[in-house]
């Protein structure tokens, strides 16, 4: 929108709610009589009186003039500001003026008071009136007899919990968090394959919850989540009870104050919960990938809420789960994954690293069915006090996946259908395909994962002796392959 223009000779901005302004009228009444002087005051008409001011009832040059503090004084010159001083300090009132007595027995200094155009409950509403939008979205007019809330739930846009309207200053203030242009497109988000924009992911964030601060992280798990490596189309419309799963990792995550030690998977962290809402917040308004349309999930799990937590990189003995997929350790990362809810390993008496890889093992070739193998991935999540018994042995996470690899094999007579009087298993006429390579008839073992397949991260409470394992959907070419990306701010 149009700035407005300052008059030639000195302009001084003032509001009667600060002592500062009460205690330089006599100066502005000096000033005006030694010079051109026009006074704007932002809260009272009628103030300071003599000299008497203009109004700057909309805030629009406090707003487009950048007054952070006031009394500000500027100088102008062929309608050009040349300098400004803010605060009342004499010596400076009097050169910056030319009047050597100005303010005589006024005290020396006072500092200025905030302006009322960057007063935190006016800011974002000034940005939209004055800076003209930026916004491209569709608006939807609310009657004043009409509960915005409800109406969200109304027109299918929650996720069953109630979501906070996006109204355009929340949205401009969201976009703050990025430095990436709003037009700017994100994915393509499947199922409708529709393109998202940054300003549509900040909706979204806002609708969520999210800080600005968080949008990146939002950004990033969207980008990571639309694409035919993740297949989230192909994860919305399996039966199996999965969604995605965001892990984040790099120094950035505790300056968001994302949680990565005790309750990281629950409740009660801002961050983690609406990161990981506010991405599923896009595939269903954005992708239209809703529940019991093209989400054809069985039983669900509460994670397709949200399920995002943050991996505690910087005390963990082995990295992270973003430097095991090809990052550097010490960068901001998000890592999405196909999973389903977490399950626990409970383990409270092992002490060797021996005994502990055995439990781990034990419950890892449980995921699914035990006889279901190769088909599916997952991430186990290290508690503190498992690892120290694997990082006092001196295991890293390469002696940590080789020991749980060579636990994790299992005969394929014991896997086939029908072993064991269980109907589930490999096909009997497809074990050839795992016979070796010389033989017609020796059996082999085969591996719960592929060898990639099993991931680590490091995170929870430095208190109990507990890890968690997080199963994964069909992997491969068939299914959703985990997508690690660097956050882009």
């Amino acid at each position: 929108m149009h700035k407005p223009p300052l008059p030639d000779g000195f302009v001084a901005v003032v509001k009667r709610d600060c002592e500062t302004c009460q205690t330089v009228v006599p100066a502005l009444r000096e000033l005006d009589a030694a010079a051109e002087l026009t006074v704007f005051t932002q809260d009272d008409p009628a103030f300071p009186g003599d000299p008497t001011a203009t109004y700057d009832q909309d805030l629009a040059v406090s707003w487009h003039h950048e007054i952070e503090t006031v009394p500000t004084l500027i100088r102008v010159v062929d309608g050009a500001e040349t300098d400004r001083i803010v605060g009342w300090l004499q010596t400076e009132w009097r050169e910056f003026t030319g009047i050597d007595t100005l303010g005589e027995g006024l005290p020396a200094m006072r500092p200025g008071c905030g302006s009322k155009s960057v007063d935190p409950d006016l800011v974002d509403e000034l940005t939209v009136r004055h800076g003209g939008s930026v916004l491209r979205s569709r608006r939807i007019e609310v009657a004043d007899a009409e509960d915005d809330i409800e109406m969200m739930f109304t027109r299918g846009w929650s996720d069953g919990l109630p979501v906070v309207p996006p109204t355009e200053e929340r949205v401009v203030k969201m976009l703050t968090g990025t430095t990436r242009a709003p037009d700017e497109i994100v994915a393509t988000v499947p199922p409708d394959l529709v393109d998202a924009s940054v300003e549509k992911v900040a909706i979204a964030a806002v609708m969520a919850g999210c800080l600005p601060e968080y949008l990146p992280w939002v950004l990033t798990a969207v980008e990571a989540a639309c694409n035919d490596e993740f297949n989230m189309h192909g994860l919305l419309a399996t039966t199996m009870p999965v969604g995605p799963v965001v892990v984040c990792s790099g120094p950035g995550t505790r300056k968001i104050g994302m949680n990565s030690g005790i309750n990281a998977m629950g409740q009660g962290n801002r961050a983690n919960s609406s990161i990981g809402r506010a991405l599923q917040l896009v595939i269903r308004n954005v992708g239209g990938g809703r529940p019991g349309e093209v989400d054809r999930a069985a039983h669900g799990n509460p994670g397709k809420l949200s399920f995002c937590f943050a991996e505690a990189d910087h005390e963990s003995p082995y990295g992270t789960l973003a430097g095991q997929r090809g990052l550097d350790d010490d960068v901001d990362a998000v890592t999405v994954f196909a999973g389903e809810g977490p399950r626990g390993i409970v383990d409270q008496l092992s002490r060797t690293p021996e005994s502990l890889a055995n439990s781990m093992a034990h419950q890892l070739q449980a995921i699914h069915h035990h006889k279901l193998v190769r088909a599916f991935d997952a991430i186990l999540v290290m508690g503190p006090e498992h690892a120290r018994v694997f990082t006092e042995a001196g295991w890293d996470r390469d002696r940590i996946t080789f020991e749980l690899h060579l636990r994790l094999t299992t005969p394929l007579d014991e896997l086939v259908r029908g072993a064991g009087e269980i109907e589930e298993g490999i096909p009997l006429q497809s074990a050839g395909a795992f016979l070796a390579p010389d033989t017609t008839d020796a059996p082999i073992s085969l591996p719960k994962f592929q060898p990639d397949g099993l991931m680590l991260a490091y995170a929870g409470g430095g208190a109990g002796l507990f890890s968690m394992i997080i199963p994964g959907w069909v992997n491969g070419d068939t299914g959703s392959k985990p997508v690690t990306r660097t956050v882009q701010y």
